[in-house]
């Protein structure tokens, strides 16, 4: 009894180490954007974010939306067509090239932006990779509020290793899933190829926002690229 009471205390051990390191990861990023101008918020998981997001999806709002698979991932997509908001939904069917543009330059003014970001280090920066920069525009200025919503994947824990992680996780597999003619397609890494479909053209770190404009919602489970 004493040898498994031994065993029972250092497992209880090892798991309040464990919930402690999390917890204190947590708040040394919660501060790290609260000294950046951004306010950023932890959520379990995807239906606690969209019930979150019900409470900013109402009075007819215009909602914009960057590329982003976390946000399909999520249910936020479907979530946005079944609400009381004008949303600018740029995978709509049978869109041409010139109706899609048109919704990147609509969102720009929109009252709310939704998507993701390819990398968040805890000093509380946001990067991102982008090929066309619509995303990334709307993001820095424009909508009157943005919220990122990003999987516990995508938290590093500097610059280096963003761009790391953007190199050799973000654009390969986005680069895959558009069936991109890349090089990183092949080789799962950047090869700072100079092809007509390269799709990592703009890289971009965001360190600071005008205060209660963005806010960064954590959820705890992976999600996107």
């Amino acid at each position: 009894m004493i040898c498994v009471r031994k065993k029972e205390s250092r497992e209880m051990s090892w798991i309040n180490i464990k919930i402690n390191f999390f917890n204190v990861k947590k708040k040394e990023l919660k501060k790290a954007f609260q000294r950046n101008g951004i306010e950023c918020l932890f959520l379990e998981n995807k239906q606690e974010l969209l019930d979150y997001l019900k409470t900013y999806l109402k009075d007819n709002k215009t909602v914009g939306v960057g590329g982003s698979m976390t946000l399909f991932e999520t249910g936020v997509i479907d979530l946005l067509r079944k609400s009381p908001v004008q949303f600018l939904d740029r995978y709509q069917k049978d869109l041409t090239s010139d109706e899609v543009e048109d919704i990147f330059h609509q969102s720009l003014l929109a009252d709310l932006y939704l998507t993701s970001s390819n990398a968040i280090d805890m000093q509380g920066n946001l990067y991102n990779i982008d090929g066309n920069g619509n995303r990334v525009a709307a993001m820095i200025y424009g909508p009157k509020k943005v919220l990122v919503i990003v999987g516990k994947n995508k938290i590093v824990e500097d610059e280096q290793v963003a761009i790391q992680y953007i190199q050799n996780v973000s654009a390969p597999a986005n680069a895959m899933r558009l069936n991109k003619k890349t090089p990183c397609v092949q080789t799962g890494k950047c090869m700072n190829c100079q092809s007509d479909e390269r799709i990592c053209s703009m890289y971009t770190k965001i360190s600071r926002q005008k205060q209660g404009r963005m806010n960064v919602l954590v959820i705890n489970e992976e999600f996107g690229y």
